[in-house]
């Protein structure tokens, strides 16, 4: 099993916009064979963490995959292609970190 973190950063006023074509998309992934868990979120003012900043210009997307492999088929989807063609304007930067349990 794999985890993964995507940071998705959009160009100044464009959150709502990639929130709403995450929304169309994530039936499709979570019916992915393989994927076992999809949620785009974003920060929240949290008074427990004093110190959090908010990034008012970023969706955090937190994955659960079985394997690797179905985290490639993943990113090889062709409604993955369509949903980078739909924001690929409006994206700034995207950083993944992929990580796995440590037992």
């Amino acid at each position: 099993m794999i985890y993964v973190t995507a940071f998705l950063e959009v160009k100044p006023g464009n959150r709502a916009k990639l929130v709403e074509e995450f929304q169309k998309i994530v039936p499709e992934v979570l019916a992915e064979e393989g994927c076992l868990g999809y949620v785009p979120t974003i920060d929240t003012a949290d008074p427990v963490v004093d110190a959090q900043t908010v990034r008012p210009e970023v969706v955090t997307v937190v994955e659960q995959w079985e394997s690797p492999a179905a985290l490639k088929a993943h990113l090889d989807a062709p409604h993955m292609a369509a949903f980078r063609e739909r924001v690929g304007d409006i994206l700034e930067n995207v950083t993944l970190y992929v990580t796995e349990p440590t037992q």
